[in-house]
């Protein structure tokens, strides 16, 4: 999946944002790599309603971390921010939910958690996700092996300290998905 930004396209360079965002504007794993930050669960949701908000369509979000990372808090955030109404119950058990966001928009929430083969992804329908204003979030999209598409984000959750209320944010690119919207905070090294 290709969006505005992509090089090539419309939107710039891979580094630059899209629609007049500026650089610091937009996620810096664009432009370089292994920058992490370490989010309040507030300022998660926040970035989360951000994302879905302001990222062009179709695009793919591997969320990613142990159980309890806030894998599904970051994907409802998403979903709001995106014009999901009502409760995001969580897909662990359906594998799949689809939600209509704003001005018809889709928002596709799986969680592969389940998934014994990634074969069984054909059943679900993998191969028609991200051909329209889709956004797919996937949790645990390392069930999907080798069927992740080459345009994707994927968000690495981690726990500081057990127990905490933080989390540490990684975002690794590949391909050239559309470009993330940034940080609501200052980025640390990793």
């Amino acid at each position: 999946m290709r969006g505005p930004g992509s090089p090539g396209r419309e939107g710039g360079e891979e580094g630059q944002g899209v629609r007049g965002l500026g650089p610091r504007d937009v996620v810096p794993e664009c432009r370089r790599g292994g920058e992490a930050v370490i989010l309040s669960e507030g300022d998660l949701i926040l970035w989360g309603e951000r994302i879905g908000g302001e990222v062009e369509r179709p695009v793919f979000l591997g969320l990613r971390g142990q159980l309890g990372a806030g894998k599904s808090v970051l994907a409802r955030a998403i979903a709001r921010g995106a014009g999901v109404e009502g409760t995001m119950p969580s897909p662990t058990f359906n594998l799949l939910f689809r939600y209509e966001g704003r001005d018809g928009q889709e928002v596709v929430h799986m969680d592969l958690y389940r998934l014994r083969d990634p074969e069984e992804l054909w059943e679900l329908g993998w191969e028609e996700l991200g051909h329209g204003p889709e956004l797919v979030l996937v949790e645990w999209p390392e069930r999907a092996g080798d069927h992740l598409p080459e345009d994707r984000w994927d968000i690495h959750l981690t726990l500081p300290d057990p127990g905490s209320a933080f989390r540490r944010v990684q975002v690794h690119r590949s391909g050239a998905p559309p470009h993330l919207p940034g940080f609501p905070v200052q980025l640390e090294s990793s």
